[in-house]
């Protein structure tokens, strides 16, 4: 399939200090990247800011590019160009795709990206939903294929409002595994039960922690999913029976992990941590195969993420401020388009 010509230069958001303030992140001129061997040159559609990018831009991430950098470490868009024969099969055609380790990321009108980095879209994928395939939908599916081949009977879960917290949800809906729900608001609850989860606690409640190891002890949970961190580690892991683990897989709270050492001690309970960036650098196991297979059957289908804001690059200050503020009300997407020039 033809691609479309590709100009010299490109707008691009240019991320100048990790200080969090909107001036540190702007448009800027740029020249298009060209692609080398093992890459795809990549028109983008779209591409979310997900907390892990509101993490990088802030400077709290685990990875810190030089400066000056684009940020956005995934997105969506149509394959313009490529380094080598095996990325010309992909020229043309729609992709999910990740921004390399190290390098510029998506919020820009072109990126280049590693080949195996990219799945193509299905028809019934819209760019919108296709722009947030990996990071949510893959964490999801990655912790519920670890429960699973772990032989967890019970789950739990704080953020479970969040956009991973109702994939777990609903993967536990379709695989028929009891999930207690953590949420952060009393009118959240409400919101878990319309999609038909059963077991949902807000952590504002009175007796919230006392509710919560009655139900885990109930049901029998074995491994908790932690969104959070902050106190919330800590209340997960002690409502646990013994032997229980809780994987920390976020840090909505901004706040470093608490827990009572009695817990590690004498509950001989544990505590991972779970990286999706750090699981995508190991290349292409079987867990990353399997992911990669399975999670583009579920995206737009049980796995549908709800978007609420599509902005221009240029509205970058804004974008962030509606991604800081609430992000359980959908995803905020970047589209490069909206802002383009005649």
């Amino acid at each position: 399939m033809k691609a479309p010509p590709v100009p010299p230069e490109m707008r691009a958001l240019v991320l100048t200090a990790y200080d969090g303030r909107p001036e540190s992140l702007q448009v800027a001129r740029r020249a298009v990247p060209r692609p080398t061997s093992g890459q795809v040159l990549v028109r983008m559609a779209a591409s979310p800011i997900n907390p892990a990018d509101l993490q990088f831009v802030r400077g709290r991430h685990g990875l810190r590019n030089a400066l000056p950098v684009v940020p956005g470490f995934e997105g969506s868009g149509t394959v313009v160009a490529a380094g080598g024969l095996a990325g010309q099969l992909l020229v043309g055609r729609r992709v999910a795709c990740v921004a390399p380790v190290g390098g510029d990321g998506l919020w820009a009108e072109y990126a280049v990206v590693p080949l195996h980095q990219c799945i193509p879209l299905r028809a019934h994928i819209s760019d919108e939903q296709g722009a947030s395939l990996f990071v949510n939908p893959c964490t999801a599916w990655v912790l519920m294929e670890r429960a699973r081949e772990g032989g967890h009977a019970a789950l739990a879960q704080t953020g479970a409002a969040s956009s991973v917290g109702l994939m777990l949800a609903a993967l536990a809906r379709r695989r028929d595994v009891p999930m207690v729900h953590v949420v952060r608001r009393t009118e959240q609850v409400e919101r878990l039960r319309e999609v038909g989860a059963v077991h949902v606690l807000s952590s504002e409640e009175p007796e919230f922690e006392e509710r919560l190891r009655l139900l885990c002890h109930e049901l029998k949970v074995s491994l908790a999913f932690d969104a959070v961190a902050g106190r919330l580690t800590g209340q997960m892991l002690g409502a646990l029976p013994d032997g229980g683990r809780v994987t920390v897989y976020g840090a909505l709270s901004e706040q470093e992990s608490r827990i009572d050492p009695a817990d590690v001690m004498f509950g001989r309970k544990t505590v991972d941590g779970f990286s999706l960036s750090e699981w995508a650098r190991r290349g292409f196991g079987r867990e990353q195969l399997k992911a990669l297979m399975g999670v583009p059957t579920l995206v737009g289908n049980a796995l549908e993420l709800p978007v609420r804001a599509c902005l221009p690059l240029e509205s970058a200050g804004e974008a962030v401020r509606i991604a800081s503020a609430d992000m359980t009300s959908g995803k905020v997407l970047f589209m490069p388009d909206k802002g383009a020039g005649p």
